[in-house]
């Protein structure tokens, strides 16, 4: 989960003139968290510390009450805090929106991604699949993820790519993405020669979304991992060498935002007064976890340990309408604007890429 790398249309008609406390149109890109269930243990995320929901998985009956009070919706995103394949209704979720004509996407760490799960993946129309590795080196990616499956992983992702030849299709996109910190930005060079090899011809690099309201953050949900400006010189160094990499290999490297990935450094430099004012999520994007909360944005789960306050609503209770412009959404739009934005805003645009 995180930054998206490729900022789609259906954002940008929230012009920044024109936010307030009050948002105009439904939201165009909505995440729905199908399950927040996942069988890995990942040191970087807080769903292994925490249960800030009870244990859920969308039947399909509420994925499509849920996708129904969307009717701009342009972009689905399936994923949140879980493993989207632990959904077994997922490819009909994803052909339920493909014949609305929703690009679809979510994010996999490829461990369950079996050859009947590509093929139906295939078949399902769905456009784009985003592999969580964040690692080139099995003893590296047990650390962060929690099982020592980096050679499942791969072999997964070679077979996705295999069978995507085999069956002619374009779809789905496939990429792969490292959550960078500490402990593993010198791999990104060999993670490139690895996605080259298994057929994969596209890498993400983004920054780690941490607590910076929690004082002592478990595992490794803290900024003593994060690439901050203090270890930005050996970052630097790793990104131009996999930069050449990429361009030796025929990959594409880009970071999140759309940007190079040394310009998504230069965000722990900038000393820009209201850095997270320039967000738009709370404007054009909607989150809907497994029990249908709705929160003002993706990464506010791993920004701070206070859930409630991201809770703006739940849509299996009052319709989303009759959420979006609700009180706590008018007073969380308000403060993102200020010089006092909620909590887990704070970090946005210096800590962390917007």
């Amino acid at each position: 989960m995180g930054p998206l790398p490729h900022l789609p249309a259906a954002y940008s008609f929230a012009a920044k003139a024109t936010r307030g406390a009050m948002a105009g149109d439904l939201p165009r890109v909505v995440f729905v968290e199908v399950t927040n269930r996942c069988n890995l243990s990942c040191a970087t995320c807080p769903r292994t510390f925490v249960a800030y929901e009870a244990p859920a998985t969308l039947s399909r009956d509420n994925f499509l009450r849920i996708v129904r009070q969307f009717p701009d919706m342009q972009r689905a995103v399936l994923h949140g805090i879980g493993e989207p394949l632990l959904n077994p209704d997922l490819p009909r979720m994803i052909a339920d929106l493909k014949r609305r004509g929703i690009t679809v996407l979510f994010n996999t760490n490829a461990t369950l991604l079996t050859d009947q799960w590509a093929r139906a993946l295939v078949a399902s129309g769905l456009d784009e699949i985003r592999c969580s590795l964040d690692a080139a080196e099995p003893a590296t990616f047990e650390k962060i993820r929690g099982r020592p499956l980096l050679p499942i992983a791969i072999r997964n992702l070679q077979r996705l790519t295999e069978t995507q030849r085999e069956l002619e299709a374009t779809n789905p996109r496939i990429s792969i993405w490292m959550t960078g910190l500490r402990e593993n930005i010198g791999q990104l060079p060999d993670l490139v020669r690895l996605a080259a090899r298994v057929g994969v011809r596209e890498v993400h690099l983004q920054r780690m979304v941490y607590y910076l309201d929690h004082p002592e953050s478990p595992g490794l949900l803290g900024s003593g991992h994060a690439l901050l400006e203090d270890h930005a010189a050996r970052a630097e160094s790793s990104i131009a060498e996999a930069e050449d990499m990429a361009r030796e290999l025929g990959v594409t490297l880009t970071a999140s935002g759309a940007s190079a990935p040394r310009q998504m450094l230069e965000s722990t430099r900038q000393r820009e007064p209201r850095p997270w004012a320039a967000c738009l999520r709370p404007w054009s994007t909607a989150y809907v976890t497994a029990n249908g909360n709705c929160l003002p944005c993706c990464m506010g789960p791993f920004a701070t340990r206070d859930y409630a306050a991201l809770r703006m609503g739940n849509l299996f209770e009052q319709d989303f309408s009759a959420i979006w412009n609700n009180e706590k959404y008018r007073a969380w739009r308000h403060a993102l604007l200020s010089d006092h934005p909620p909590r887990a805003c704070q970090g946005c645009g210096t800590h962390w890429s917007l």
